[in-house]
């Protein structure tokens, strides 16, 4: 029996709600217990907490959400599609046919900061015509502080897409182009940090302080017949086919038996202080930045190509916070519910940028489901923020 997103949504509010104290059955005592307050989403700004005992707000969470229809600029960048001009045929269909529904969440949880950035990049290779029918889409989740995070979202879609053209009259080679991609993106970190006093940020970027500032990075390029996925730290990519979990990407942690041999070849050590960690600092063992943890701690990704098949459902890209508290199965079997029980999206247009028509194909059923995820997560005291992004691969009917 399928089930609607809200009943899904209040099943994950309850679930591990059990206690001995006498007011269990409480509606106060399972607040309490799951420390929920009332949060009002505002696009495009924190949202904020009522303490009804004091009467006065404090922000607690900092929650955007974005698909492809909705809030097109808050998590969402670079998601305006210019005027299509076609001879024949409606261009709304066009867009239909060749774009993947998407949304996106983002939830700052019980982090004091932010430090997760979200990227999507329809039709990045010529985003000028859209006739390149490949898309791009990102999720970084920075340590130390966001502006690597930040700087990666802003930039590593533009070197891939470098990479990519260079040479447009042979076939793609994937492997490749992502690995030089990334690596330029660490070289333009570690320059960046070393040249800039200010990041527009609150840490205090004085070498060799800003030396241990990094992000993680999980990118899946789409196009009509595969799924690129370069992974870069323990963010991961998830494909729904036929109602089951496939992993695009493996965790790099620094306990995985190839990357603690990796670490101790080039001279470093894994130490174990509430799990294991590069040289007892860092808890994952690829990143990019981090400059003081190199060699051991590389931005070097790795890059899977899967064939897509008619099987394919959806594809989920999420920071750690998701996935340190839900299992594959878990996530997917939720997205599932949520995408199936709402029906097809429909074609909604965005409202214009700039004078610019903007055209699009989601009605915020994929932004719902990402949503429901992160919510799942801090159900689950996800101690971490928690970034989702669910694309939705089903053919449009």
């Amino acid at each position: 029996m399928i089930r609607s997103c809200s009943e899904m949504a209040e099943i994950c509010l309850r679930e591990k709600e059990t206690s001995t104290c006498t007011d269990s059955n409480t509606r106060a005592a399972r607040r309490k217990r799951m420390e929920i307050r009332r949060v009002k989403y505002v696009t495009g700004v924190s949202a904020t907490v009522v303490d009804h005992r004091k009467g006065m707000k404090k922000p607690k969470f900092s929650i955007s959400t974005a698909s492809s229809s909705r809030e097109p600029n808050d998590v969402v960048d670079n998601c305006s599609y210019s005027e299509l001009k076609l001879e024949n045929g409606d261009k709304s269909d066009f867009v239909n046919e060749c774009i993947p529904k998407f949304g996106a969440a983002s939830v700052c949880g019980r982090r004091r900061e932010m430090e997760d950035s979200v990227a999507i990049h329809p039709w990045f290779l010529d985003e000028d015509t859209q006739t390149s029918n490949i898309h791009y889409f990102g999720v970084y989740d920075g340590h130390g502080c966001s502006h690597v995070a930040r700087r990666c979202k802003d930039r590593l879609h533009l070197l891939v897409k470098e990479e990519l053209n260079k040479d447009v009259d042979e076939s793609t080679d994937w492997k490749n182009g992502m690995e030089r991609s990334f690596s330029r993106m660490d070289e333009e970190v570690v320059i960046w940090n070393q040249q800039a006093t200010s990041h527009d940020c609150k840490c205090e970027l004085h070498a060799p302080e800003s030396y241990g500032v990094g992000s993680t990075a999980v990118v899946a390029v789409v196009t009509p017949d595969k799924i690129v996925v370069a992974n870069c730290g323990d963010s991961r990519a998830v494909l729904c086919r036929n109602g089951k979990p496939v992993p695009l990407s493996v965790d790099h942690k620094p306990d995985r038996p190839d990357e603690l041999s990796r670490i101790q070849a080039a001279g470093g050590r894994v130490l174990y202080w509430e799990g294991a960690r590069v040289c007892g600092v860092l808890a994952m063992s690829r990143a990019i930045g981090d400059n003081y943890l190199k060699p051991y701690v590389t931005s070097e990704p790795e890059v899977t190509v899967t064939d897509r098949t008619e099987d394919d459902e959806f594809l989920i890209l999420a920071s750690d916070g998701l996935w340190d508290v839900v299992s594959n199965e878990t996530a997917c079997g939720l997205a599932s519910m949520c995408l199936k029980g709402n029906g097809p999206s429909a074609k909604m247009k965005c409202p214009p940028v700039n004078d610019v028509p903007e055209y699009t194909n989601s009605d915020g059923v994929c932004s719902d489901a990402s949503l429901l995820l992160t919510k799942l997560a801090l159900a689950r005291r996800s101690a971490d923020n928690v970034s989702v992004i669910v694309v939705d691969l089903r053919k449009a009917a």
